[in-house]
């Protein structure tokens, strides 16, 4: 088998282990519910993961509001007469989001004392849906956003800039769900996996912990922090997919292929193009084999950045140190299906990276600088499109270096 196609196919296997459909399917299909049923999905994960609910309990569901990004809708959701689906902004909250915050009260409101309900809530949340505080506008929601993404906080910090300018982030969409009971299912698009910081933690109140200090240009502006007191739901909460759990099934499907296959605990550098080079410099000093790392990495970005997000510009940063050198490839891609301002997953890159996209008129050192590692990648060709996965668990990073003595298995 081709090598590029070999890690390829090791990703989708990864992708499958932590699918929305099936993870909810799996984690619903024995559930009897004895009040009427309401279902909330939030995120770019919400289709699949609602498809995996009507699997399992569609009839036992009374209604559903679905809320996702733009292009991620799944055929079962959209055709269900019970079911609202809603498309709106991200990275950037739009009018749509804003029209989703409303909607969701709403339907909160409008739902019946004794209903119970199922929350489905993966990456993207935070910005698909909002309520925002008095006197914050959707000007001044798009413009922290865009400082945020730029800014390389943590997300537990991001997460409390976000909840102090909302009325729903951070645990206070409790005040409209009230006593009735709620399961949050989850799949994990934050380091650690911490319930409270996924979506924003809509049910959840916020892990102590400061405000970071915000820049000159949001003065003006009126943060509520520390969030008020919100008495706790009952809300049960089950974490149904996560990074670990795809980079498992990755080495569990390369183990008939390659004599070593190693999980790393743990991305070597927090900043996308160190990883990257850090990543490079142990696989030319490896062991032939398999490596796979996950999680995520932040980009500082500059005032006008270009195309791509954090994958492309680590696989970038890892070509830089692999050019000229044969039999190692990188693999670098959200599971999510998209990488920062672009539709492209990530990029899979090798010792010819450098000399393909040099030949097509682009300078590397000038597009890490840039964060337009996109157009350097769109040229030399390593560029992975999957479209929509059905799932958000972070990145994976696959590395494979060539065994000369097992290359029948791999082909060249």
């Amino acid at each position: 088998m081709d090598r590029r196609q070999f890690l390829l196919q090791l990703f989708q296997r990864g992708l499958a282990a932590v699918n929305g459909r099936c993870c909810v399917h799996a984690a619903l299909r024995s559930r009897e519910f004895s009040t009427p049923l309401y279902l909330v999905a939030i995120g770019k994960a919400a289709d699949s993961m609602t498809a995996g609910a009507l699997d399992a309990v569609g009839s036992q569901l009374t209604s559903g509001l679905v809320i996702t990004r733009y292009g991620h809708q799944d055929s079962p959701v959209y055709r269900d007469p019970r079911i609202l689906l809603l498309e709106a902004g991200h990275p950037l909250p739009d009018e749509q989001s804003l029209a989703a915050g409303n909607a969701l009260r709403l339907f909160l409101a409008s739902a019946p004392p004794e209903a119970h309900f199922l929350f489905l809530i993966s990456g993207g949340a935070s910005s698909l849906t909002e309520v925002p505080a008095e006197g914050i506008s959707l000007a001044h929601l798009r413009t922290l956003s865009r400082w945020l993404l730029a800014s390389g906080l943590p997300i537990d910090a991001v997460n409390r800039v976000r909840s102090a300018f909302s009325r729903i982030k951070g645990g206070r969409l409790l005040a409209d769900l009230g006593s009735r009971p709620a399961d949050l299912l989850l799949i994990s698009d934050v380091p650690g996996d911490v319930p409270e910081h996924i979506g924003s933690g809509l049910l959840l109140p916020p892990l102590p912990g400061p405000l970071p200090e915000l820049p000159e240009q949001f003065a003006n502006l009126k943060p509520q922090w520390p969030l008020p007191q919100v008495p706790a739901g009952k809300v049960t909460v089950h974490m149904l997919a996560t990074n670990a759990q795809a980079r498992r099934a990755v080495e569990a499907a390369a183990a008939d292929s390659v004599a070593h296959a190693q999980v790393h605990a743990d991305f070597p550098a927090g900043d996308a193009a160190t990883c990257g080079e850090r990543i490079a410099e142990f696989m030319l000093h490896a062991e032939p084999g398999l490596h796979i790392w996950g999680g995520e990495t932040v980009v500082r970005l500059p005032e006008h950045p270009g195309r791509g997000g954090r994958n492309q510009m680590l696989a970038l940063a890892a070509a830089c140190k692999l050019a000229g050198h044969d039999g190692i490839q990188v693999l670098a891609a959200g599971t999510d299906g998209t990488d920062g301002n672009s539709n492209d997953a990530g990029a899979l890159v090798d010792g010819g990276t450098l000399a393909r996209g040099g030949d097509g008129g682009f300078d590397a050192t000038d597009c890490l600088t840039r964060a337009d590692a996109g157009n350097f990648l769109e040229a030399s060709g390593d560029l992975v499109y999957t479209g929509p996965t059905g799932t958000n668990v972070m990145d994976l990073v696959i590395a494979y270096k060539h065994d000369a003595e097992r290359g029948a298995v791999l082909g060249r």
